[in-house]
Parts: C-alpha cells; structure tokens; sequence
C-alpha cells in the first residue's frame, strides 16, 4: 500500500447532505480517509439540505450510515467520535431565491481550502454556484465538484457549463466520474505506457474488437425519479462507458499532468464516428426489464418498481462504437449496461486476432487471446492463452489464464474510488476528473442517438431481468462473427 500523505485542512461542503450518494458513498468515504490519518482533525465537513435538523441530528443520521455501508472492522469508537466532530448541519434550501446564507459562511474559514460539492440534480448547478458567487464564498481556493449526469443533451451541458463557469474557473471545476477513481481503471495507464509488451499490441493489426460491459443487478432501487427521466444512455454510456473507452484508447501524453491526459482522451471522443441517422438501428439497441429472477428470486419489472403503466426510458443500452483513427481503424468497440442483469460486473474485454495460420492438428480448436479487464466486483486482469496440458498422450492444446487479482497480489483494504477523488479534489488535482470540452464532446456523439431514437417512436425491448438484454443485442455482435463475453465468474451481489 502506498504511503498515505496528509491533505491541509480543508471546508467541505456538501449540498444534498441527506441524500443518497451522501450517506451511502460521501460520508463513508471522508471517514475512511479520516480513519487512515489523511484529513486533519480541524478540517470541516459541513451538508447542506432543506430537511429541519440540528447538527447534532444530522451526526446521528451520519452514524447510523457508518453503520450500514462501513464494514464493522473499520467502526473504531475513538475514531469515529472524531470524525462527528467534523460534521456540521445548515438548513438551506439553495434553490430559492430569499435565502438567508449567513449560517454557512458563518462556520467557513478564511484561511484554508473549501470545497463545494454539489451531490443534487445537475439543474440546480447553476443557481448554487450562481448563490455561492453572490455570496462571495467561491473565494480561498474554492473547487465545485460537480455529480453525472452534467445536462440532459448538448445544449443543456453547454448551458451547465456556462452558468457554473461565470462563477468558478475551469481550474476550480471538478466533474466527477468515480469510475476513473477505481484502481483498475488507473491501472489502464499503467498496463497501457510502463508496459512495452502491451503497447506494441494495441492497434488494429492485433487487436479484434473491444467490449467495455457495465452490467448491475439492482433495477432503480428508489431512484425512479431521477432515472425515468434520464434512461441508460443518459446516465452510463455518456460518461462512464466513454470514459473507459478514453482510456483504452488514448495516445500516450506527453506527461501524467491532467491536461495532457484529458488532451488525449478529448482526442478519442472528437475521433468517435458519428452514427448517422438510418445506422442507429443496426448500430444500437435499447431495452427495458421486465419481471424476471435474479439470482434465483423473483424481482418485478421496470414499470412495477417505477409505479407507472408505461415509460418509453431504457434500463439497457448496448452499441457498436468506431473510431476514426490511424490506430483503431476496423476494430469496433462495443458498449454494454444495463440494469437486472444475471451478475453485477464491470469488465473490459481487448481480444486480439486470430492466428492466420496454425501449425497444430484441425481437431485442435486455437481460441484467440483474450485480455479480460475486471473493474468490479473482484478488481484484477486476466490474459487467456493457449498452452499445452501437461502428462503424456499427445499435444492437447486448451486456453488457460495468467491472473493478477488485486486482493491476492497486493493485499489488504483498497481505497474506495470516492476516497481517491474526493482527496483530489482538496489538492487541486483535476487529472481524473471531465474537462468541460470533453463532456461536451461525449454529448455531442451521444445526443444524435437519442434524436435518432425519438424520431423512431419505438418503445424499448423487452428483456426478462436476470437476462443479458434483448435478444437484438446478441444479433448486434452475431452478426459480425463475434460473441460477447459472458464467462463472468461469480460477480453477484
């Protein structure tokens, strides 16, 4: 485990203090670098939310949220009653206009770091920060992190990005993605440009075709709401799914400095080809879940768990991607989410070429090599090749793997992506975080899909839950000779 180095004290901010990711992801990940000795003992955590609480009530709401998403190894009593020392409650709705700020400036120092995360619904971004401006509280190194999805469409993320900056710098402006906090997705970096054997590899002459899979078997779990109007494509491909595509398919930066980085994977994004209108339905598929099982029990359908009788929005996205470059000329990414699937797995697929000629008997099936990327539940990799199984009798060729599993190699408890990004974001390091070109260029490739989509009237597929999605997203990889990959291990929740 790498050497934990303290953060200066610091003010964090946190509107949409009692919400979900609040309580389930934010608290626990602020404790957890607490617990370790990263953040300061005078540092500040102050949650910001419309509900009638006293700070002290909010620290009993923050407790019983340790309780529940911490694990009990790691609820250390001493610890603990520091870390509700750090917690403070303001009552503020920060949508109204008439609002009375003087309690939250009250409890921020002048001297130290502040950082505003906004966990809320992206059209309350520009009216806070516009308050926070106002109010002369984005001053003394302030940062506003900003939670996916940023905008609905182009023209709403341009009108984002334009509110939130006339107010914080671009420098000043965090747009978090957690997958680009988890260790195996930093680790593309590593297996991509400190690794000679893999880099010399990753073009079109070797490589087949990529599959990026982000596959949950939750439906929307209280999220109704939010997720009708927003759909797979909105809230997984957009960010997630292109942000994983970046990395895979990025030139080498100059440096690891964060505009390097996210000059390369603007790159990518500017270089995806546009779907063209009439190639939408052969190139994508979206589906909704209906009643199933999963994991050997009976879950309702999308409509059931929304309270409604009818939604046109997909819970399933999957789509052939190409790239127009030098690179990656021919070789097609495909893209797969989804929600009620059989395994809750995230998992990157590069499979290479098959060999144009074998020296080996016909009744010896040759499989191509495969490097398998596993982002969760179980982070590690895996490359398949063939080998010769050992005893006598012959040449018997079958495909085994070389496995690094991050829990047996390196040991230990690993940070969670948040608490990676959140430390972040109190250094000013913005290397894994969205510059606002790029969010703005993945919406420019995803927002004809959705147009495309609309124009059509057609309402998703079905899919049973506990199914890999319609039917139609196996034809879409069938049909050009491939399969997805779906030997998943165990991956259930």
């Amino acid at each position: 485990m790498s050497k934990i180095i303290p953060v200066p004290p610091f003010d964090f901010v946190i509107f949409g203090g009692t919400g979900d990711l609040t309580l389930r992801k934010l608290l626990p990940a602020l404790y957890h670098r607490f617990l370790d000795g990263q953040i300061p003992a005078e540092s500040q955590i102050i949650a910001v939310a419309r509900s009638d609480l006293s700070s002290a009530a909010y620290r009993g709401r923050a407790a019983d949220a340790l309780r529940h998403y911490v694990e009990p190894a790691n609820l250390r009593n001493p610890a603990e009653t520091g870390f509700y020392e750090m917690l403070h409650y303001v009552r503020l709705d920060a949508a109204a206009e008439d609002q009375d700020w003087s309690g939250l400036h009250s409890l921020l120092s002048n001297d130290r770091i502040r950082v505003f995360y906004l966990a809320t619904s992206p059209n309350l971004f520009g009216p806070i920060c516009d308050a926070l401006a106002h109010n002369g509280l984005n001053q003394n190194e302030a940062r506003v992190v900003l939670e996916k999805p940023i905008g609905r469409d182009l023209e709403s993320a341009q009108a984002i990005n334009d509110e939130v900056g006339r107010c914080f710098p671009e420098a000043s402006t965090f747009r978090i993605d957690h997958f680009l906090g988890k260790e195996t997705v930093q680790n593309l970096l590593a297996l991509r440009f400190a690794n000679t054997i893999f880099e010399r590899l990753w073009n079109a002459d070797v490589i087949d075709h990529v599959q990026i899979t982000v596959a949950e078997t939750v439906g929307v779990e209280g999220r109704g709401g939010y997720y009708d109007h927003s759909g797979a494509l909105r809230d997984m491909v957009q960010n997630h799914l292109l942000q994983l595509l970046c990395l895979l398919a990025m030139e080498q930066p100059v440096s690891l400095g964060a505009d390097a980085v996210r000059d390369e994977k603007l790159k990518v994004l500017r270089s995806l080809r546009p779907l063209e209108l009439y190639e939408v339905p052969a190139m994508t598929v979206r589906g909704q879940y209906i009643a199933g099982a999963v994991n050997g029990k009976p879950v309702p359908g999308y409509l059931a768990d929304l309270g409604h009788n009818e939604s046109d929005i997909e819970t399933f996205v999957a789509i052939k991607a190409e790239l127009n470059s030098r690179r990656w000329a021919g070789v097609p990414f495909y893209l797969r989410t989804g929600k009620r699937m059989p395994q809750k797995v995230s998992e990157i697929v590069v499979q290479f070429r098959r060999l144009p000629f074998s020296i080996f008997p016909k009744e010896h099936t040759l499989e191509a090599n495969k490097l398998i990327i596993r982002l969760q539940p179980e982070e590690g990799m895996r490359l398949e090749m063939m080998t010769k199984e050992p005893g006598p009798g012959g040449l018997q060729l079958r495909p085994t793997g070389l496995d690094i599993s991050y829990e047996k190699t390196f040991g230990g408890r690993f940070p969670d992506a948040y608490e990676r990004l959140l430390m972040d974001t109190v250094r000013g390091n913005s290397t894994l975080f969205m510059r606002r070109d790029e969010v703005e260029a993945a919406w420019q490739w995803v927002t004809p899909i959705m147009e495309a989509w609309g124009s059509r009237g057609e309402r998703p597929r079905p899919y049973a839950a506990g199914s890999w999605g319609p039917t139609a997203a196996i034809a879409l990889i069938e049909r050009d000779g491939r399969t997805w990959h779906e030997d998943l291990g165990d991956g259930q929740e």
